[in-house]
């Protein structure tokens, strides 16, 4: 397999993640968004949108959009499972996934954000947008998730995916995590595990040197 992916773009994050929890091995192919490679010809043809993450599978497929991509490497390759047994469960997962990817992430992307700089917007300004956006969605997941272990339970999964590529972001542009205690252990836990260590930016090939 193949990623298109990018060090500090949470979507791709997310997705080196899955990864690396069903130890799945890739090829990583960097696509630099700062550079403005996404809108290369040659990447469009591998992804319309112009973003990453686009996995291509060993078939040849070429497959966009973290979740999407995430729920076929929980298809094809079920085991370990990031989502739990249980129908109501499964739902509370998908949905704190859903709102990191539907309500928070979108509104700090790099494209949203160079937008708000276009329409004048200056840099407080737009810190100021994206640190309201990632807080109100960190407060919300704050009181869905267990008193122990991960998001639900004793093994990541898919919420726990979700969560820490919000968190990196969060870390960047300096939001307050003290009020989320929660968050605060479930970060801690993946912060020990090889799995999210592997998939981390800063260990990254095309991370910046320190």
């Amino acid at each position: 397999m193949q990623l298109f992916t990018y060090y500090r773009s949470t979507a791709s994050y997310r997705v080196r993640i899955a990864l690396a929890l069903k130890g799945l091995e890739y090829q990583a192919i960097a696509v630099n968004l700062l550079g403005g490679e996404q809108l290369e010809a040659d990447y469009r043809a591998v992804n319309p949108q112009a973003r990453v993450p686009t996995l291509r599978t060993d078939d040849g497929e070429q497959l966009m959009q973290s979740l999407a991509i995430i729920e076929y490497l929980e298809e094809v390759y079920p085991t370990p499972a990031l989502l739990p047994a249980d129908a109501p469960t499964r739902a509370r997962v998908r949905a704190i996934a859903a709102v990191i990817a539907c309500d928070v992430h979108p509104l700090h992307n790099l494209s949203v954000l160079n937008r708000l700089r276009g329409l004048g917007h200056d840099e407080t300004q737009v810190t100021a947008w994206t640190c309201h956006w990632i807080t109100q969605g960190l407060a919300a997941i704050e009181p869905l998730i267990g008193d122990t272990g991960y998001c639900f339970g004793a093994e990541p999964g898919l919420a726990d995916i979700y969560l820490m590529g919000q968190l990196y972001a969060a870390q960047r542009f300096n939001v307050d995590l003290a009020p989320y205690p929660r968050i605060a252990r479930v970060a801690a836990l993946a912060a020990l595990h090889p799995a999210f260590v592997a998939a981390h930016p800063a260990n990254q090939p095309d991370a910046p040197a320190q």
